[in-house]
């Protein structure tokens, strides 16, 4: 059963086009940019987060005050 050459040229086209999306979606995830700036997404979620921010702050205030009471010591 022979297939139409046309009908066998419009699936290269189409599986062509389709690779080509593809590359470009890679190409677009592995941009540095775009990893940098999902990196700080992701590390802003986790900073939002009480349990974390609350942490980060209590531990600045006693470093802090360390270090005040160390200069005046």
């Amino acid at each position: 059963m022979a297939r139409d050459p046309e009908h066998i040229q419009r699936e290269i086209e189409k599986t062509r086009d389709a690779l080509a999306d593809s590359l470009d979606a890679l190409a677009d995830r592995a941009n540095p940019k775009n990893l940098i700036e999902g990196g700080r997404e992701q590390i802003a979620e986790k900073l939002a987060d009480p349990k974390i921010k609350y942490t980060l702050i209590a531990v600045g205030t006693v470093v802090g005050l360390l270090v005040i009471r160390s200069i005046f010591r």
